[in-house]
């Protein structure tokens, strides 16, 4: 039997821990609560768009739209310059030195290689047919262009500036990463899977089923905890452990997502949804608890997360009606409204 004296110190390191467990939970929901959009940059302009990525260093802003690529200035929200001469843009990555950068060019079935100090393109590289998601692997200093119709992988050696080699994928690939050991990673849309590749033998190691997923697109990674965040239809988020292969977790998020980010320092994920939402999810515990649903803007579907600034950019435009449906065009789409395209910036207060 336990003494009286005993029973108030267990109450107590009871209380005291039970106090401290709660603090931090509002402290990380009162963190998460803080994001809003605190600013839009409109850059105008005619056409759709696909992915954009951040250059922390550079304090630029690379996003696809349509035919060309704006390279916007993110301490001042104003054009810094452009990439003009492709067919349709789809992705861009940028290499480890600050010197070359790389557009995928869907319909022109091509890689362009452009210097990021006077933004031109310097090589036009053939790749698949419709490269589409695009990513630098810094081990092997290689840009992997992952080609949609036909379902391979273009590897581009950056001294050379040439296909080194082209991997057979076992469907319709979309974004990929890498986890700056020298492997990559990329969803596999139409077979609702991760297909891991090793960079130095150019080859697949592995294929993971995402159980609970359906039709992966965007994707970020965890690199200290070994995470990957897969984004899925269903209002779905996926959180693979690239050790095993393993769904651990599928947080709920909004409606038609695109794109994924990851802020290392606060162990957020980041899922940005077509439904004018951006989820926020706290990586710290096995639970993967949703913190916030950040009102955004209908069609905000992509972004990138700046590590340097911890602000995540997302592009949107308003659209027109939809046209009626013909025998020639039986899915007519809504068409962007000239001058509408927009950058909104979501930051912490």
């Amino acid at each position: 039997m336990l003494s009286s004296s005993y029973r108030r110190f267990f109450s107590r390191t009871a209380l005291v821990s039970g106090l401290s467990l709660g603090l931090l939970a509002t402290c990380s929901s009162a963190f998460a609560q803080q994001y809003q959009v605190e600013n839009r940059w409109n850059i105008g302009g005619e056409g759709g768009w696909d992915y954009l990525i951040a250059d922390p260093g550079a304090h630029l802003l690379y996003v696809t739209h349509g035919p060309r690529v704006e390279v916007i200035d993110t301490t001042t929200g104003k054009p810094a310059g452009a990439l003009t001469g492709f067919k349709s843009t789809h992705g861009v990555a940028l290499d480890d030195k600050g010197q070359y950068g790389y557009v995928s060019d869907g319909a022109g079935n091509a890689v362009d290689a452009f210097d990021r100090h006077t933004f031109k393109v310097v090589a036009t590289i053939p790749a698949g047919t419709n490269p589409d998601g695009i990513v630098y692997e810094p081990v092997t200093k290689t840009v992997w262009a992952f080609n949609g119709r036909s379902q391979d992988a273009s590897v581009i050696d950056t001294a050379t500036q040439k296909v080194v080699a082209t991997i057979k994928l076992s469907g319709k690939p979309e974004f990929p990463t890498v986890d700056g050991k020298g492997n990559v990673f990329v969803n596999i849309e139409t077979k609702n899977s991760i297909v891991k590749l090793d960079a130095k033998s150019k080859t697949v190691t592995a294929e993971w089923p995402l159980t609970g997923c359906e039709s992966p697109s965007g994707m970020a990674i965890d690199t200290d905890h070994h995470r990957l965040f897969s984004v899925c239809d269903g209002k779905k988020m996926a959180v693979t452990d690239y050790t095993s292969g393993k769904v651990i977790a599928t947080p709920e998020i909004g409606d038609s997502p695109d794109a994924a980010g990851y802020d290392a320092k606060h162990q957020l994920a980041f899922s940005s949804n077509g439904d004018g939402t951006l989820t926020v999810v706290d990586t710290s515990s096995p639970v993967y608890k949703v913190l916030q649903n950040v009102a955004t803007q209908k069609s905000a579907r992509t972004m990138a997360f700046d590590s340097g600034t911890g602000r995540i950019y997302l592009v949107a435009a308003e659209f027109g009606p939809k046209p009626a449906a013909t025998a020639e065009n039986p899915r007519p789409r809504a068409q962007v409204i000239p001058g509408s395209f927009t950058i909104l910036v979501v930051g912490r207060k």
